[in-house]
């Protein structure tokens, strides 16, 4: 089993910044990918970005491409999402992912096995 607790989630103003972070810890050597998911009162969760924790290969969601940054530090079990020129359209809960192995790692899927408990970024 895996646990995910995610941090750094906060007010700012459009066109600022946040850097999420998310902490693995359990069986962490079965993880194959690890991805950022959103979820706001208006929408059902989406899939923000994934990384693989093998391959370091990355994907995003459209509307946070060339704005948000996916990294992964191994030795830490962290997961981070730099997050650059936010929207209000941003605002949300954003959860951390992960899933074992590496079938059904896809940023346009949020059936994955383990979450966080969520972190609230707000954009006014």
């Amino acid at each position: 089993h895996v646990q995910l607790v995610e941090s750094g989630g906060e007010s700012v103003q459009a066109g600022g910044s946040l850097r999420l972070s998310c902490v693995a810890s359990g069986a962490t050597q079965e993880i194959g990918c690890m991805g950022w998911f959103r979820q706001n009162s208006n929408s059902a969760r989406e899939g923000v970005a994934i990384i693989f924790t093998d391959s370091g290969m990355r994907d995003y969601a459209d509307s946070v491409k060339d704005r948000f940054t996916i990294s992964l530090d191994i030795a830490k079990n962290t997961v981070n999402l730099q997050m650059n020129s936010l929207k209000p359209d941003d605002t949300a809960m954003y959860y951390c992912a992960a899933r074992e192995g590496g079938v059904g790692c896809s940023v346009r899927r949020t059936d994955w096995q383990y979450w966080g408990q969520g972190t609230q970024v707000t954009v006014s």
